[in-house]
């Protein structure tokens, strides 16, 4: 009974302190409390209006003996309010009105609540077997029996029952793991599986809810035109036309769909008020089935059906089953014998079948001890067009086979057993109706699997009951007669029928009405559950709804596609479609109940507990193959139709976590696989980079060098692992808010630049310690990172201190006893993004030494993402004094033919020259500077004046050694001859001399490290030659040299890297691991 509650102002009570309430009360409590109900007093408990658990507290009741948990009671309830909350939840009806609220005269607000009140019997047993019994039953299920045999059919209603009855089992598993709020069997499936299986799922049961309408109106109106009205068909089927009676299924049923779709527009709760009527129709014809099998036993009713031979004769046309007779001593024709023959009697032309046979009058139903069931326990399959003929009845027949076969009764579609599967499933399905009304019970998770597995017993003993007594009690012929036509247009189950058979033809019209309203009642609802969950954007206006709660747009679709099942026209090729959708559904039923048992999820404690994982994969398997017995093609499309749904939330949807099992069987899945990774490492064959990708962020904590990003993506192609950190300094406890908006601002980057990957913000102490931190322990298992992807510090000559480059240097050295690659991007902010596409140019690989092949890889790799792909590969090699430079580009082409990449090979040969005076200058400034910047304590101001006249000084020096210095040959070969190398020799013995020369212009040379001097001359040397060869290239990848092992020359280190790569727009230096990742092998 509904409940009013009436909210009015209370006066103070005298224990109350209103001085000291109001000072602890809250503006906002106050506003909140006025706003709800007017002034409230100072003990007054505000009304609850967000969730179930409130953090509201009264520090006067817990103050004094909960003091040790204040701090936790601002944030977490005391555990006597927690439960007094969930003492007055309840779970209201989630069916028409939503909410309800009525004003009275005196503006006292009145809320209306419908408490819960059905019991099983009423609330899961009755709409269950109200849903499940139907239209199937009364108008194909005869025919199923005449056509298959009672053992074939049999075996039908075996499989179907016994695949509901497993959905069954796993659905009150579900239903009995917590409260099951609006949305029925679909919020079940989409809780337990996930947003992209619900809904998939949920949109093929909403597809086959509202099929089930257009399947039941069909039946509605084949009753009403076969046999209460026959007369009201538009199109007539005298011509043979075998679409007219799908004509004036299509326009009737058109009306009835409008009609009903008015009724439901109008409001549900004259559907709602109907369906006991309808329930007791369907109840009453049942038991006039039964009622007429006992009284066949005692007396058989005098229907007649007349056989031409062993064909049976559409007796509607004519009264008595004779070629003649006598009246009044005169021999006369009968209204049979003028069907058939032409002319007068004794000067006729006969249909030569008519001549050759006799007639034969037996009875339609032989009653059930007349032995009847011997000869329809086996099937007879006929073709399409085929005469209903009866087995063992003797027959001449004719030669001329062009006789007329419209006064037979034929089969009007080619019968099969996997057809009649399809045909018969959609009488099983609606064991959900109790799922659907869980909010109208009064214990669901008591109710539901009770009343829907009593139900799913009942209706299988009616089902496996019915098919023996047709088959025991109704002729074989008749009972293939799928209209009626051989007793008189007469519904076929209503000839068994007692009292009469006008109790099973009202009640069976009345049956499909109301099963037709409950499927256009239902399906707007499961429709507007999906579109308020937002896990589909297409679907979103259909969640909207009147203001007593109507799915006004969800009911107009929902008519929309109904209309699609009417035009089709027969009820024998729409059940198949629907089966589909449900057996779909019920799959995946089963699957979240056998994937929730197998994961044991702490979540998963069901009050149901006689369920077990292998049922559900019985039922699974048992939807599945049902699905492809009943149509293999309607199978695939409903598939496709599920698959393309899930794909569509997966990519457009909005994200939703609702502790799915398969979020749950992929953590599973993920911990098996990393388990499995960790056993060994990854062959050769199997390398890819699997990046840590070091992220710098400015100051307002956003990414520094987004375009890192881009080419991470680039170089992976969205494969493999993508780890994104960065370090803050501080400490976690002050700097929380700071790492987790540097998280978010990370992870925005990375979904813009469709980066796929992890991000994790790390705070330490310092850079330096939080990198070193990542670098040994990002990853998982044996999902770990191999290769570490940073920028150049550009500006580490300008910092403030020399942190920034001291970093970068313990980064190169950690990386390498790490054993991981180090892939170091300079000027990566003239790096392309992912929506640029480079023209038409080379990406250059200077290959020095070797390390791994790392090299060779990544431009394969850069080129497989389309940015890259028009750029072409070039490798480059250097060749010493005695190598053979002409065998060498042989070997490295045949190498790289047997890796199978595509690269133009060049050799280039660098001359053992002399040192440079430039080199020695430049070294001489560069041990000038660091020693400088060591010994002085120079403020930043001083540091970059003092760091500025150093480099005037270098380049003023520059300028004069070039006019004074002989130039060095500075020629590239392409092969050494013994010519070549005699004249090298005697020049290099030449050039001690002109070294002793330099030392005389500028005596502090002769100090210098050599060390340092021979590194600034083969970075100056590589360089002039990479600048020359590869000044143009897209992208430069060359071999990283290793930083020194004594870490007091860390800064020329740095201006070695910075020499080595000037003058190149774009360059990736690249320290490999040591290990080979490129092999030869398949």
């Amino acid at each position: 009974m509904p409940t009013n509650f009436t909210v009015v102002p209370v006066e103070d009570t005298p224990i109350s302190n209103p001085d000291y309430d109001g000072e602890i009360m809250k503006e906002e409590d106050k506003e909140e409390s006025h706003t709800a109900a007017g002034h409230y007093s100072g003990d007054e408990t505000p009304r609850e209006t967000s969730s179930l658990i409130s953090t509201d507290h009264d520090d006067s009741i817990y103050g004094k003996n909960m003091a040790l948990y204040e701090d936790e009671m601002e944030s977490t309830p005391m555990v006597s309010s927690l439960l007094n909350k969930l003492a007055n939840y309840t779970n209201l009806i989630q069916g028409v009105v939503e909410h309800e609220e009525a004003e009275s005269e005196d503006g006292i607000q009145r809320v209306t609540v419908n408490g819960p009140q059905m019991g099983t019997f009423i609330g899961v047993f009755l709409p269950c077997m109200q849903n499940i019994l139907g239209v199937i039953l009364f108008l194909r299920l005869t025919w199923i029996v005449g056509t298959a045999g009672i053992v074939e059919a049999l075996a039908i209603v075996f499989m179907c029952c016994s695949c509901t009855m497993l959905t069954a089992i796993s659905m009150s598993a579900i239903a009995t793991n917590g409260v099951v709020p609006a949305g029925g069997s679909y919020y079940m499936i989409s809780r337990a599986l996930g947003p992209e299986f619900g809904g998939a799922v949920g949109f093929c049961f909403y597809l086959g809810t509202t099929f089930a309408g257009s399947m039941y109106i069909l039946g509605t109106m084949e009753i009403f035109l076969t046999y209460i009205v026959p007369n009201a068909a538009v199109f007539k089927a005298e011509t043979g036309e075998p679409t007219a009676m799908q004509n004036n299924m299509r326009i009737y049923g058109t009306c009835c769909l409008a009609i009903m779709t008015l009724v439901v527009f109008v409001g549900v709760k004259y559907v709602n008020k109907l369906a006991l009527v309808f329930l007791s129709c369907v109840m009453l014809s049942i038991m006039a089935i039964y009622a007429g099998v006992i009284q066949s036993a005692i007396r058989p009713p005098n229907s007649q059906v007349c056989l031409l031979g062993n064909r049976t004769l559409q007796n509607s046309r004519f009264d008595k089953c004779l070629k003649t007779e006598v009246i009044n001593n005169v021999t006369t024709t009968t209204e049979l014998w003028r069907l058939f023959c032409k002319g007068s009697l004794g000067n006729e032309t006969c249909d030569e079948y008519f001549k050759l046979n006799n007639l034969t009058e037996i009875r339609a139903v032989p009653g059930l001890l007349s032995g009847v069931i011997s000869d329809n326990m086996w099937g007879h399959y006929d073709q399409y067009k085929t005469i209903v003929e009866k087995k063992g009845q003797s027959s001449d027949r004719a030669l001329d086979n062009t006789n007329d076969i419209s006064y037979y009764v034929l089969n009007d579609i080619t019968t099969f057993f996997t057809l009649l599967v399809g045909i018969y499933f959609p009488s099983v399905t609606g064991i959900m109706a109790g799922s659907n009304r869980s909010g109208d019970l009064r214990d669901p998770q008591r109710s539901i699997p009770i009343g829907t597995i009593m139900a799913i017993a009942t209706t299988s003993i009616i089902y496996i009951s019915c098919v023996v007594l047709f088959g025991a009690c109704i002729e074989g012929v008749v009972l293939r007669d799928k209209y009626g036509e051989s007793v008189k247009g007469t519904l076929v189950v209503a000839t068994l029928a007692w009292p009469s058979s006008w109790v099973i033809v009202i009640g069976s019209f009345f049956s499909c009405c109301g099963a037709g309203l409950q499927s256009l009642t239902g399906a707007p609802r499961i429709l507007q559950a999906i579109a308020r969950d937002g896990i589909i954007p297409l679907l979103q206006v259909f969640g909207h709804s009147k203001s007593n709660g109507e799915p006004t747009w969800a009911l107009l679709l929902t008519a929309a596609i109904c209309e699609i099942g009417i035009l089709i026209g027969s009820l024998d090729h729409v059940a198949p479609i629907l089966s589909m959708f449900f057996l779909m559904c019920y799959l995946f039923v089963n699957l979240a109940c056998a994937v929730q048992t197998l994961l044991r999820t702490p979540n998963w404690r069901p009050r149901f507990k006689f369920y077990h994982w292998s049922l559900s994969f019985l039922g699974m398997s048992l939807s599945l193959s049902l699905m492809f017995v009943s149509s293999w093609y309607y199978a695939l499309t409903v598939i496709l139709i599920s698959g393309c749904i899930y794909k569509y939330i997966e990519y457009r949807g909005a994200e939703k976590e609702w502790g799915d099992g398969i979020r749950g069987l992929s953590l599973n899945a993920a911990q098996y696989a990393l388990i499995k990774l960790e056993e060994a490492p990854p062959h050769t064959k199997n390398w890819r980079p699997q990046l840590l990708v070091l992220l710098k962020l400015d100051s307002d904590l956003g990414v520094k060098h987004p375009r890192l990003l881009s080419f991470s993506s680039q170089l992976k192609a969205g494969k493999g692992l993508t780890i994104v950190c960065s370090v803050l300094e501080g400490t976690y406890m002050a700097r929380e808010a700071d790492a987790k908006l540097s998280e978010k601002n990370i992870k925005a980057a990375m979904a813009k630049d469709k980066t796929k990957g992890f991000c994790h913000v790390v705070v330490s102490s310092n850079q330096r310690d939080g990198f070193s931190h990542l670098i040994q322990s990002a990853g998982l298992g044996g999902m770990k990172h191999n290769s570490v992807l940073m920028a150049w510090p550009g500006n580490w000559k300008q910092a403030e201190s020399s942190l920034s480059w001291k970093n970068f240097i313990e980064t190169v050295r950690e990386t390498t006893a790490a054993h991981q690659a180090l892939l170091v991007a300079k000027n990566i902010d003239t790096f392309p993004t992912n929506q640029d596409r480079l023209a038409e140019g080379t990406i250059d690989v200077w290959w020095i030494v070797h390390d791994g092949g790392l090299l060779m890889l990544l431009p394969f790799l850069l080129r497989q993402h389309k940015v890259w792909r028009r750029c072409k590969m070039r490798i480059f090699t250097v060749a010493q004094m005695d190598d053979n430079s002409i065998q060498m580009k042989k070997d490295l082409q045949m190498f790289l033919y047997h890796l199978r990449l595509d690269a133009k090979v060049e050799v280039v040969e660098m001359q053992a020259g002399d040192i440079s005076a430039f080199t020695y200058e430049k070294t001489l400034v560069m041990e000038q500077r660091s020693q400088m910047l060591k010994q002085m304590q120079l403020s930043k101001t001083e540091r970059e004046r003092e760091a500025q006249l150093i480099h005037d000084r270098n380049t003023k020096s520059h300028a004069i050694l070039n006019d004074k210095a002989t130039p060095t040959s500075d020629r590239v070969h392409m092969t050494w001859t013994k010519e070549k190398l005699i004249s090298e020799r005697n020049r290099l013995r030449e050039a001690n001399m002109t070294v002793r020369d330099i030392f005389n212009m500028k005596p502090e040379w002769e100090n210098l490290d050599q060390t340092n001097v021979r590194r600034m001359h083969t970075a100056v040397k590589l360089n002039e030659v990479v600048v020359r060869k590869s000044q143009g290239a897209q992208l430069v990848l060359l071999n990283m040299p290793g930083p020194p092992k004594n870490t007091g020359g860390d800064e020329n280190y740095m201006e070695f890297l910075e020499v080595l790569t000037e003058g190149l727009d774009r360059v990736l230096l690249v320290r490999g691991s040591g290990r080979e990742v490129i092999t030869i092998y398949s």
